[in-house]
């Protein structure tokens, strides 16, 4: 080999901007990208419904890691290597333009993910980043001073170092090949799922939006507040998929079954919830309690409260007896869901677990276990909530596996 080689494992996010990064930072090394399917970047095309959520608009690192459910305090390390701001500005440089929502989930101005696809390709074409596709891993071997791939068809690459980007396994037996290197893996489980309630007349309402409510996990301390979606399988939305992703490994130990109590109104407790009833059935006390509602909650998930707590739809406020009354106000902060299963969340599919992060070096993303072998992305025991953390991760990993490499491969 005249030149050094790096091969990186994996044609996702993390993989690329570790190869085209390498590639530009030492041109004399030679970077190859090996993929597995017959698609690059298919994370970065689903993402964000098709727009991909690069990022997310936080500039506190002790704020952000607040995102991740594991491997916070690792990339709050990496993080001071390369954060959310030097992502806006790589890609700025390379003329693609950031926007930030109200809810801080950054996208391309436009609003389109083959914008991101575009860019990364154009990255890895400028910097001469070769593309295998369709070849599947199944051994890393060292051979001398090398490390050697070898592939399900039985050919054999060398490389002077080798980057794992492959993503997020949700078999613990995908990771075979990795446990043969000798590191520990963290047992996977799914996380940013959706809950499933089958049979429940709120399943009804679905499409019906909240944007403000507080979930809780019975028997844990798992609670989250944000907004939630009613779908016709059961509850999803950003507070639910962000309670998914905390609770992902009890929510595995308890096979997907529990109990979620929903507060619809968070500015309320039942006594301070009560309180107001006076107030409001004094105020409209001739109104129909159906026609009026004093909370500004959507219309058909305020009728279907009114149903649950056995209220007829022609009752006037005035009238409300205290039995269906206190059913109302329990229903509107502490109603009770069972909840029976999950759905993955659209194509956005990430897991918890992974190689385990004390076997890595935060300051180059190299294994201390095996010389000159990386480690970046969602392989890793990391992973974030839903709104741009996960690819976060794989640009700040990504990178300082790229600059570390460039720089051993110039020694």
């Amino acid at each position: 080999m005249n030149k050094k080689r790096l091969i990186v494992i994996g044609g996702g996010a993390a993989g690329f901007f570790c190869a085209v990064n390498a590639a530009r930072i030492n041109p004399l090394l030679e970077v190859v990208i090996v993929e597995k399917t017959g698609k690059l970047l298919s994370k970065v095309k689903v993402s964000g419904g098709g727009r991909c959520n690069v990022t997310h608009a936080c500039y506190s690192m002790a704020d952000m890691i607040k995102d991740y459910p594991r491997g916070g305090s690792f990339l709050k390390k990496a993080f001071h290597r390369f954060f959310t701001t030097d992502t806006i500005a790589w890609f700025k440089e390379r003329g693609v333009e950031l926007k930030t929502e109200t809810d801080g989930r950054m996208f391309p101005v436009t609003n389109n993910s083959q914008t991101i696809i575009d860019c990364l390709m154009q990255e890895a074409n400028k910097y001469g980043v070769d593309i295998l596709m369709n070849k599947e891993v199944k051994s890393i071997n060292k051979s001398g001073d090398y490390l050697q791939l070898q592939f399900a068809n039985e050919s054999i690459l060398e490389a002077d170092f080798i980057c794992i980007a492959s993503g997020g396994y949700p078999k613990s037996t995908q990771f075979e090949w990795l446990k043969k290197t000798s590191h520990t893996i963290e047992e996977p489980v799914p996380s940013l799922f959706t809950f499933n309630m089958p049979g429940n007349t709120i399943t009804t309402l679905m499409g019906v939006t909240v944007e403000n409510v507080v979930v809780k996990i019975v028997g844990t301390k798992l609670s989250q507040q944000g907004p939630l979606l009613i779908t016709h399988w059961g509850l999803s939305g950003p507070v639910i998929l962000k309670l998914s992703a905390w609770g992902a490994r009890q929510f595995a130990i308890d096979n997907y079954k529990f109990t979620a109590l929903v507060n619809w109104l968070p500015l309320y407790n039942e006594q301070t919830l009560k309180d107001k009833f006076q107030q409001v059935r004094f105020d409209i006390a001739a109104q129909k309690i159906s026609n009026r509602n004093p909370f500004a909650l959507p219309q058909r998930l305020w009728q279907y409260l009114l149903l649950q707590s056995g209220i007829n739809e022609d009752m006037r406020w005035a009238d409300l007896p205290a039995r269906e009354q206190n059913k109302l106000i329990k229903n509107l902060c502490v109603q009770e869901f069972a909840i029976n299963g999950k759905t993955t969340f659209k194509e956005e599919f990430v897991t918890a677990g992974g190689i385990v992060l004390d076997e890595i070096d935060y300051n180059s993303m190299e294994s201390k276990i095996v010389r000159n072998l990386f480690f970046c992305g969602e392989v890793t025991n990391t992973d974030g909530v839903t709104g741009g953390f996960n690819f976060q991760n794989a640009w700040t990993t990504g990178w300082i596996a790229a600059a570390a490499i460039a720089n051993k491969s110039t020694q």
